[in-house]
C-alpha cells in the first residue's frame, strides 16, 4: 500500500484475525467511537489511540507496506497477530469515511516503523564490515544425515511390522485397543526422528470411532502408510523428484531450492489449523504470469497465530521459490517489489469433472496428497439429502462438500452469495470431496473469504 486512496474491503482485513473471536471483537473496535488520533501516511503506516479499560490508551500502529504482509505493534497485552485494535483499526482506515486522515505519524509510531525498515534494509544488505560466519563441515553434516536416515528406517521397518501383526490379528483389534496402541506406535516414530510417519499414525487413532465403515476407512490408511515405508526403504530405486516427496512425507526437513519464480501473486485464502503444539498457517497464491499456484506454510507456537498474513484478494509482486518434491505445490515468499494492493486478477476456473480428473492425476506424482488447490468456475451450492455439494451450471456433474466444509459458517456464507446463480469459488478438492475458500461472485469486484 503506497498509495492513500487505495484501501482494502472488510472482507480482507477480517481475513486477517486470527480466530472467530477476535474477527467478533475487532468488528466492534471498527467504528471511531473508541479510537483518537487516528492517522495513516502514503508510506503505509496507520495508527492511533483506542480507549481501553485502563487509564492509557492503547498505541496501535499498523505497517501495511511491510515485506511480509501486515506487521503489527499494540500496547495491549493480547499476544494475538492481529489482536482486535489493529483489526479495528484497519476496518476503521478500510471505511475511507475521513476517520483515518493523512497526516505525520507520531513519535511513539515513528520510532517503531522505522525500527522496522532499518532491520530490514541490513538483512538485504550483507555485512562486508566483519569476517563471513566459519562455514559448516560438510562431512560432519554428511554423517548426522546417516545416523538419521539409519534411525528412520529402523522406525520404518518396525512400522512395517506393527502393520503385519494388525492386520494379521484382525482390524477389530484396533478397536478393542484405543488409542494406546496408536500413541506407542507414534512415540517410536519419534523417537526415529520420523515425525512424518508418526503424524499418519496418530491420524489412525480416531479413525475405529469415526462411525459406519471404519474397516475400510482404516485399512485404506494403512495401506498408503505402508507404501510411504516401502518407499523410503527402496528410496534408492526411486526417480529423484519421487525420492524427495517421500523424504518430505517422512518428516526430513528441505529447502526451497526452485529457481525464484517473479509475478503478480494472486492472495487466494489463508487459513489456519492447530494443535495442542503448534499453529500452522496456509496461504494459496495464483501467480497471474506463470499460471501456477503455490502454498506458503508459517507456523506458530501453540496457542499463537503465525506472523505471515496476506490479505485475500490482493496481488503482490514478489519472487517465490518451489520445493523439491514431485507434484509438490508448497513454495518459500522471497524478495517483495510491491506490496500488496487490489486487483482485477481472477484465476482460471475449471469444471467439476476436470477437478476430479485434475485431483486423479496429481496422485500419480503424490500417492499420500489428501488434496490438491482448484478454482471452480460457474457452480451452484446444492443442497444433497443431509449434506451439501457444488453443482456445475453448465453440466450435469458436481462435487460434494468436505464434512469440515458442512460443518463452517463460510458454507451459509456461500449460499447466500450464491443466491441461486452460479460462483466461481476456489478451494481444496479431494478423496472427501470438495472444501471452498473463497469465491467472487457474479459481478463482484472482490474475493469473499469463506474461512
Amino acid at each position: 500500500m503506497t498509495q492513500q486512496g487505495v484501501r482494502w474491503t472488510a472482507e480482507q482485513v477480517l481475513a486477517l484475525a486470527p480466530d472467530a473471536a477476535s474477527r467478533k471483537a475487532g468488528s466492534k473496535l471498527g467504528a471511531a467511537g473508541p479510537w483518537s488520533e487516528t492517522g495513516s501516511s502514503d508510506e503505509g503506516t496507520v495508527w492511533g489511540l483506542c480507549k481501553g479499560s485502563g487509564s492509557k490508551p492503547y498505541q496501535t500502529v499498523i505497517d501495511i507496506a511491510d515485506a511480509s504482509g501486515p506487521a503489527y505493534k499494540c500496547s495491549c497485552p493480547s499476544r494475538k497477530f492481529p489482536c482486535k485494535h489493529a483489526l479495528g483499526l484497519l476496518l476503521l482506515w478500510s471505511g475511507d469515511d475521513g476517520a483515518v486522515p493523512p497526516g505525520q505519524a507520531p513519535d511513539w509510531a515513528e520510532q517503531w516503523i522505522a525500527g522496522r525498515r532499518q532491520r530490514a534494509a541490513e538483512k538485504r544488505t550483507p555485512d562486508t564490515a566483519g569476517s563471513p560466519p566459519a562455514a559448516a563441515d560438510p562431512e560432519a553434516a554428511r554423517r548426522r544425515a546417516e545416523r538419521r536416515a539409519e534411525r528412520i528406517t529402523a522406525g520404518a521397518t518396525e512400522l512395517e511390522q506393527r502393520l503385519a501383526d494388525l492386520l494379521r490379528g484382525g482390524l477389530a483389534a484396533a478397536e478393542q485397543a484405543g488409542y494406546g496402541l496408536w500413541e506407542e506406535t507414534a512415540a517410536r516414530m519419534i523417537d526415529a526422528q520420523a515425525p512424518g510417519l508418526a503424524a499418519r499414525v496418530r491420524e489412525l487413532e480416531a479413525i475405529p470411532a469415526s462411525g459406519p465403515g471404519w474397516p475400510v476407512r482404516l485399512l485404506e490408511e494403512c495401506a498408503l502408510l505402508h507404501l510411504l515405508d516401502q518407499g523410503w526403504l527402496h528410496r534408492d530405486r526411486l526417480p529423484e523428484s519421487l525420492a524427495a516427496t517421500v523424504r518430505s512425507r517422512v518428516g526430513l526437513p528441505a529447502s526451497a531450492d526452485g529457481p525464484p519464480v517473479r509475478d503478480r501473486w494472486l492472495v487466494l485464502a489463508q487459513y489456519d489449523t492447530a494443535d495442542t503444539r503448534l499453529t500452522t498457517r496456509r496461504i494459496w497464491l495464483y501467480g497471474a504470469d506463470s499460471d501456477r499456484t503455490a502454498l506458503l506454510l508459517s507456523y506458530g507456537a501453540a496457542g499463537r497465530a503465525p506472523e505471515l498474513a496476506l490479505p485475500v484478494g490482493l496481488t503482490l509482486e514478489a519472487e517465490v521459490s518451489a520445493f523439491p518434491g514431485a507434484g509438490q505445490v508448497r513454495a518459500a515468499l522471497g524478495d517483495q517489489f510491491a506490496p500488496p494492493a487490489p486487483t482485477p486478477i481472477r484465476p482460471p476456473g475449471m469444471t467439476t469433472t476436470q477437478a476430479a480428473v485434475h485431483y486423479g492425476e496429481a496422485l500419480r506424482a503424490d500417492p499420500w496428497l489428501d488434496s490438491v488447490p482448484v478454482t471452480l468456475d460457474r457452480v451452484i451450492p446444492t443442497p444433497d439429502g443431509n449434506s451439501w455439494q457444488l453443482a456445475d451450471a453448465d453440466e450435469d456433474a458436481a462435487l460434494p462438500l468436505t464434512p469440515a466444509a458442512r460443518s463452517r459458517p463460510g458454507l451459509w456464507r456461500l449460499v447466500a452469495l450464491s443466491g441461486g446463480a452460479p460462483v466461481k469459488v476456489f478451494g481444496e478438492c479431494g478423496h472427501q470431496g470438495f472444501t471452498p475458500l473463497t469465491a467472487w461472485p457474479q459481478g463482484a469486484d472482490t474475493a469473499v473469504p469463506l474461512c
